[in-house]
């Protein structure tokens, strides 16, 4: 599907029918003005009637943008890896998909092209619904395709049309492993955690193949899969952070219903990928030297840091004084929206992109955390 059958795709999916969200998605000029509506909901509740009435606060509206960019972004990067990985059908615009890519993908669980799959369709209706929630109370939605820039892999069954982001190039932060295991520590505390992988954190590695000389020899396909594996619990588990932490800083009722409802989604996500990435084999990539630890073994191991642990252990929670608590970590709401952009640029998720590009980013970001709760 070239670009332009994208956006037919996305216009289609805004007709009412009974399986879709309405899609609505506009263009943005660099730098343009948030521009605010008195509008209603038709929907609202009685109850929040004058609070409605006052529109979104600028504040909102910088979140609700910021965090809509954030969710285009993610939807990029999932649709590439879909192309590859997942399911094709009609509901998620894709490529045809890669056997071998998939299979290799499927040693971590054979469930994961329809987990993959279900990923990007989920990340697409984020930004769309955000997108027509802003257009709705007359703030002018977030569109990126201008920095559709980044080639394609190469490989049989990707599109070739230009990307947001760079899936061929990463530095894959995995301290989420050792933080979400971590009964003492807390980032929000200033506390720092070691990496699960330490090669992936050091280099710069593919997780979907850049064309089908990738697809051997066998452990060097199955190095770009457990990157994916590790990349997708990465991404999600900074969408389970950053929802939260927004949420404190929102003033309109509605605005706090779209975060605590769109949020815990995005936590669904990163435990199931959390599972997974804990399948990932054990092995050394033959062509560059990515090495994958056995995560049963030391340094990790032990009870805290099984593979099969899937929810959060029990740590440090707004002061020492107070018991442990299992919890989503970080949610300390200042700079929360320009930590998310610096750890998504760290990854190399933007390698490759423009001056332009990441001033856009970061003008939404430093808007985002510039909003306070009644202002």
């Amino acid at each position: 599907m070239d670009q332009m059958d994208q956006h037919a795709y996305q216009a289609q999916r805004s007709l009412p029918t009974t399986s879709r969200r309405s899609v609505l998605r506009a263009g943005l000029a660099a730098g343009a003005a948030t521009t605010i509506s008195a509008g209603l909901w038709a929907s609202a509740a009685p109850a929040d009637a004058a609070a409605a009435r006052q529109g979104l606060t600028p504040g909102d509206a910088a979140i609700l943008r910021f965090l809509a960019a954030a969710e285009i972004l993610e939807t990029d990067a999932w649709q590439q890896y879909n192309e590859l990985g997942g399911i094709q059908d009609s509901e998620v615009p894709g490529g045809s998909g890669s056997a071998p890519y998939t299979a290799a993908l499927a040693v971590l669980d054979s469930d994961m092209s329809q987990y993959i799959h279900d990923n990007t369709e989920d990340e697409f209706t984020h930004f769309t619904f955000i997108d027509a929630y802003l257009a709705s109370h007359g703030v002018e939605p977030v569109n990126l395709d201008r920095f559709r820039t980044l080639p394609s892999s190469k490989a049989t069954g990707a599109q070739q049309i230009g990307r947001l982001t760079n899936l061929m190039q990463l530095t894959v932060d995995t301290s989420w492993w050792t933080r979400y295991r971590s009964r003492t520590q807390n980032p929000d505390f200033g506390d720092t955690f070691a990496q699960a992988v330490p090669d992936l954190s050091t280099g710069q590695f593919p997780a979907i193949p850049r064309s089908d000389a990738d697809l051997s020899p066998k452990d060097h396909l199955q190095a770009i899969a457990n990157t994916a594996g590790f990349h997708f619990a990465f991404i999600e588990q900074g969408g389970t952070s950053l929802y939260p932490s927004l949420a404190q800083r929102v003033t309109h009722p509605e605005v706090l219903r779209i975060l605590l409802s769109i949020g815990p989604t995005e936590t669904m996500h990163f435990q199931t990928w959390q599972d997974k990435a804990g399948n990932a084999p054990p092995l050394t990539d033959p062509t560059n030297g990515l090495q994958f630890p056995d995560l049963n073994a030391p340094p990790l191991g032990g009870e805290d840091f099984q593979t099969n642990l899937i929810m959060p252990e029990p740590t440090i929670f707004l002061s020492r004084k107070f018991p442990v608590c299992s919890i989503i970590r970080p949610t300390e709401t200042t700079g929360a929206a320009m930590a998310a952009l610096h750890a998504l640029t760290a990854n190399g998720l933007f390698r490759g992109q423009s001056p332009a590009f990441f001033a856009t980013l970061t003008q939404l970001a430093e808007a985002a955390d510039a909003a306070r709760h009644g202002g």
